[in-house]
């Protein structure tokens, strides 16, 4: 039975407009979402806690759930007691087999006979014991940073009292962020976010509660059992599921296989999500995921900001943050794509120096407005487009950065011979020797805001084709006459891989969530010569 209710809107303007209707569950409603218009149904089984509307509003989340409905029709619900669904009594929770029919509702209210579950972390129980109860709807198996026993992989009992403890004491403030993800608590931004998540997913009550039951759950008695074809993945050194889970669950589950990932984070939707969508892709659809560029020649820009008039912690702390928010802004504006944030360091990659040099100008006025100082550093080089910044190119554009005397915006050399015509204006900055080099690094300095100044390219929007490549736009002309992925393929003498891998980028980059909006939004922008 569906309810048609739907969602009380978005708190943010960005926010995809996805429709949240509701599946009944026994006297229970549960909150879920469909997107996508994929060959085969995939159910995502959340973990601890979730929240369908939050979801979106995280890069990282909103990314991963983008690149499954690619390629599939994304069924996504939040747990009974959690996120938009209905809260339950605390002292009377639901076992899992309750909570596991909760998946059954939903694949019903959708019409949904039979499909793949991925089941993350507290998730993976869930979706292991519907593959054992209804195998016959059960298409495959998908469990990332799953476990059987919780005690024994993921907290022994004294850790679970302290996390509940802080549960029923900092529950709402991101207080508990640590315990899943160490690698951004440096992070104000995702900080912020992941308190509204645990405000709006469950009460501290609940949370606690929740945590008190998952301490109950032990499905290995069922393993053998499971006869759908199973994935498993699991992040080396993850911070709260033990990796040994896995190593046990692809023992005793037949079919199954495993895929270690490096990564500390646990959330499935931090780090490199694009590896576990491509993992999960090629297992559901039976074709390797190739991707075209791996490594890139880019801009880097590293900005540090510094609080030049003793403030006060908490002075610092908010003109801080309201440098972060501006920061993001501003690199937008230019075309450039941020890429992290730790502590007060931030990371912006750009196709053209020329871009991040004007960039680092308007950067050094808003640190200025606010209050603060900067000090900027960039270098062009080779760059891998996954996960965060590593390498040879952002050790040197943060070497840089350090270097760089306030107020300053020092680049290599290079970055000044990369921009004739630009209108910028560089001097030289002697040379430094760094580490990674064998020969010192020639410098210059982007000299004052008049030789800046020009003309920074207006903000991008996701829903103008400027954001497309040539050929991202002939494939998005070809979806708009009716083509399929194999005839597009055809045309452009491309696999079908690389054509499934543009369409994935152009519903990303446009914020769209379906092939035929993407059709829909090419009859809109149409031109003379097409969009």
């Amino acid at each position: 039975m569906v309810d048609d209710k739907k969602s009380s809107g978005r708190a943010e303007k960005h926010v995809r407009p996805i429709e949240t209707r509701y599946a009944r569950s026994g006297d229970v409603r549960i909150a879920y979402q469909v997107v996508g218009h994929g060959s085969f149904d995939l159910v995502f089984v959340p973990g601890f806690i979730s929240n369908l509307d939050l979801h979106w509003e995280d890069e990282g989340y909103s990314r991963l759930l983008k690149r499954l409905s690619a390629f599939s029709r994304l069924i996504l619900f939040d747990k009974r007691g959690t996120g938009l669904s209905d809260r339950v009594d605390t002292h009377h929770l639901p076992n899992l087999e309750t909570r596991m029919d909760d998946v059954r509702a939903v694949m019903d209210a959708v019409g949904s006979g039979r499909a793949a579950l991925l089941g993350a972390s507290e998730g993976s129980p869930m979706a292991m014991l519907f593959a054992a109860t209804y195998p016959e709807r059960t298409r495959a198996l998908i469990l990332y940073g799953g476990y059987a026993h919780f005690h024994k992989w993921v907290m022994p009992a004294d850790r679970l009292n302290a996390f509940i403890e802080t549960a029923e004491t900092s529950w709402g403030t991101g207080a508990t962020l640590s315990n899943f993800a160490p690698g951004r608590v440096d992070d104000s931004h995702f900080v912020q976010w992941w308190a509204r998540f645990e405000r709006l997913s469950a009460s501290p009550t609940a949370a606690a509660a929740l945590a008190r039951m998952n301490a109950g759950i032990d499905v290995r008695g069922i393993l053998p059992t499971i006869s759908a074809s199973t994935l498993l993945i699991h992040r080396r050194n993850d911070i709260r599921v033990d990796p040994e889970a896995s190593r046990f669950l692809v023992r005793n589950i037949p079919n199954a296989r495993l895929v270690e990932i490096p990564g500390r984070d646990h959330p499935v939707w931090t780090g490199d999500v694009d590896r576990v969508a491509d993992l999960i892709e090629e297992f559901l659809t039976g074709e390797p995921v190739v991707a075209e560029t791996e490594r890139v020649l880019a801009a880097l820009l590293v900005t540090r900001i510094y609080d030049t008039a003793r403030l006060g912690d908490r002075m610092w702390d908010e003109r801080s943050l309201r440098f972060q928010e501006t920061w993001r802004h501003i690199v937008i504006r230019h075309g450039g794509c941020h890429l992290d944030i730790h502590g007060e360091t931030m990371i912006a990659r750009f196709d053209g120096p020329a871009r991040a040099i004007r960039c680092a100008a308007t950067l050094r006025e808003a640190a200025q407005e606010i209050g603060i100082a900067s000090a900027q550093g960039a270098h062009v080089g080779e760059i891998e487009l996954r996960g965060p910044p590593t390498g040879l190119t952002a050790r040197i554009a943060s070497q840089l950065a350090s270097h760089a005397e306030r107020g300053d915006i020092l680049a290599s050399r290079l970055i000044a011979d990369l921009s004739p015509g630009s209108g910028l204006h560089f001097v030289d900055a002697g040379r430094i020797a760094l580490d990674e080099l064998d020969e010192p690094l020639a410098l210059v300095r982007a000299m004052s805001e008049q030789h800046l100044e020009p003309a920074c390219p207006p903000k991008i929007r996701a829903s103008e084709p400027a954001v497309l490549t040539a050929r991202e736009c002939e494939v998005v002309s070809l979806i708009a006459d009716g083509k399929s992925n194999a005839a597009i393929a055809a045309e452009l003498r491309l696999s079908e891989h690389t054509v499934k891998r543009h369409v994935a980028n152009i519903l990303f980059k446009l914020d769209l969530p379906s092939r035929a909006a993407a059709a829909a939004f090419s009859a809109r922008h149409a031109g003379p010569d097409g969009p």
